[in-house]
């Protein structure tokens, strides 16, 4: 156990584990340019929705560094969060571009028309729209910039946008009625939220 919470602070450890968080992106960039039959029948839209998905994915697993680091008594894990959180908004901008390009042709105003028509849509551009913050300011500058307490405030609103991106795919595959990948994110998202009531609770009982 000591050696693998050494092993979080080596120098390799964060490219590693960006290597690893990224290649999904990479292997969509090379079916989209050189193999489009690697997506499947509809490759517009499986970039679509697999871009989506790992965004959602990896707005997860940032939200659970901080209790994994606390139950298990790894604070190494702390270093890997905000790299987390720029390849969440990494996969979120290609999901994006993805929707403006193959499913809009980047028609400015055919998109301004169409994210009010559709409520998924607008949910899910309202998530990014507020995500689009917090990863400006995830450096040590604009930390310095802001304020501990005001940056500290701004990046709660994480927990606001990680509610809308489950409604937006809830939204999404309410079309098809399948519900199954929904419900464990969902699932996921509830347990970190209620963990972080649960902290909250604690600290003020003290």
């Amino acid at each position: 156990m000591l050696a693998w919470r050494g092993c979080l602070l080596k120098p390799w450890a964060k490219p590693l584990v960006a290597a690893f968080v990224l290649s999904p992106l990479a292997f969509l960039l090379y079916a989209a340019l050189f193999d489009e039959r690697l997506l499947g029948a509809n490759p517009a839209e499986a970039l679509i929705r697999d871009t989506g998905e790992l965004a959602l994915r990896y707005l997860c697993v940032t939200l659970a560094i901080t209790p994994l680091r606390v139950l298990t008594h790894t604070p190494q894990l702390a270093r890997f969060r905000r790299m987390m959180g720029l390849v969440t908004y990494t996969y979120a901008v290609c999901h994006v571009l993805a929707y403006s390009w193959l499913d809009m042709g980047f028609e400015l105003n055919d998109i301004i028309d169409d994210i009010p028509k559709r409520p998924f849509i607008l949910v899910g551009f309202l998530a990014f729209v507020l995500l689009t913050p917090l990863a400006l300011t995830s450096f040590n500058a604009a930390i310095k910039a802001l304020g501990a307490q005001r940056w500290q405030l701004l990046h709660k609103c994480v927990y606001a946008i990680a509610g809308l991106a489950v409604l937006h795919f809830f939204w999404m595959r309410a079309g098809k009625q399948n519900f199954a990948e929904v419900s464990v994110y969902a699932a996921i998202l509830a347990v970190l939220l209620g963990w972080r009531l649960w902290q909250w609770i604690r600290q003020k009982r003290l």
